[in-house]
């Protein structure tokens, strides 16, 4: 009881100190780039009215896009971590399980078939291919008896991501408008505005809210069925809504940066091996270093060759292909 009472304390803890990383990250974020900036000019960008040429591009380009990296960070390590729990499978991950290529290939469509179609519309149609993704890894993961076994699911995802990514592919050579889908699939945030950002972020904060709110519910499911039913909770309507909260912050993503893999996948296990498994502490901590990690693979990307740009994708890929190979070595308990 004792260790039950104090955890919390200790969270705050951690809390805080995550808290201070993000900050410091965040200024670092601000402040590189290929326009010499200062904290000064960061300062004055975020507090004053000021209209210099420093001041201007650090409100109207880079700040939008270090914004943009915050939600997308903390909604892809967030859905990350309700898969994980959800399916009590370590190496789920939006990107694994065909919400990012289903997310992708509906993208491809719209731009084909709807060349005029807004900035809302490409979103709800990334919501609707990720739905369709996912439900096609989930859909054939099931067809053989003895429920979802961790590797039946990670090679239905890699399937159904080649054929959609196939698709993707197909549909911007035979329509012409490569480049626009590759612009998407490469992942960034170059050129994030302002006004996509009020598309966007109220999706993913609304999706965060939800998943804070059945993190209890989730911790319970994460640990076993037939404890989740012992216990009186709703299994199907909670996985339900789980399900669709995933959707909604990996389709938002995407519809922001394109395809992002790996985030979902490193960030929760790395959480929970400094809070635990309990993922009213999980989720929370699991956005908040989901959101910094995202905001340094930026910088990195924006600093490594400037003025020159390393897409964000390569730099996550490069991190996480080895956390992923490892986490598999391990038998996804490495940092459970």
């Amino acid at each position: 009881m004792r260790n039950e009472s104090e955890r919390p304390v200790s969270f705050v803890y951690k809390w805080i100190a995550g808290l201070i990383c993000f900050v410091a990250i965040f200024a670092v974020a601000m402040v590189f780039g290929a326009a010499d900036t200062t904290l000064g000019d960061v300062w004055m960008a975020l507090t004053s009215h000021a209209t210099g040429e420093k001041i201007l591009l650090l409100r109207e380009i880079r700040l939008p896009r270090e914004i943009a990296a915050i939600f997308v960070g903390a909604a892809l390590a967030v859905s990350g971590a309700i898969m994980q729990g959800m399916t009590r499978n370590p190496l789920a991950d939006p990107g694994l399980l065909g919400l990012t290529a289903g997310a992708n290939a509906a993208l491809a469509v719209t731009i084909a078939f709807i060349p005029s179609a807004n900035y809302f519309y490409i979103m709800l149609a990334c919501f609707v291919g990720a739905a369709v993704g996912s439900s096609l890894v989930f859909g054939i993961g099931a067809i053989r008896k003895g429920g979802f076994s961790p590797l039946r699911i990670v090679l239905a995802g890699a399937a159904v991501s080649a054929f959609l990514y196939a698709i993707a592919e197909g549909i911007g050579l035979a329509f012409k408008i490569s480049k626009d889908v590759s612009m998407w699939t490469a992942g960034g945030i170059i050129g994030t505005s302002w006004g996509q950002l009020q598309v966007i972020v109220p999706f993913i904060v609304i999706g965060i809210i939800i998943a804070l709110i059945l993190s209890r519910q989730l911790t319970i499911l994460s640990l076993s069925e037939e404890v989740a039913v012992g216990l009186g909770q709703k299994t199907l309507r909670v996985k339900t809504i789980l399900f669709i909260v995933t959707i909604l912050l990996a389709g938002a993503s995407v519809a922001l940066v394109g395809n992002m893999t790996f985030i979902g996948l490193m960030i929760p296990h790395i959480v929970r091996a400094i809070v635990g498994k309990d993922y009213r502490f999980a989720i929370p901590m699991s956005a908040l270093a989901g959101a910094s990690f995202m905001l340094l693979a930026d910088t990195l990307g924006r600093t490594i060759n400037a003025p020159y740009e390393t897409p964000v994708a390569a730099i996550v890929a490069i991190l996480g292909l080895p956390f992923f190979l490892f986490i598999v070595h391990k038998g996804g308990k490495a940092f459970s």
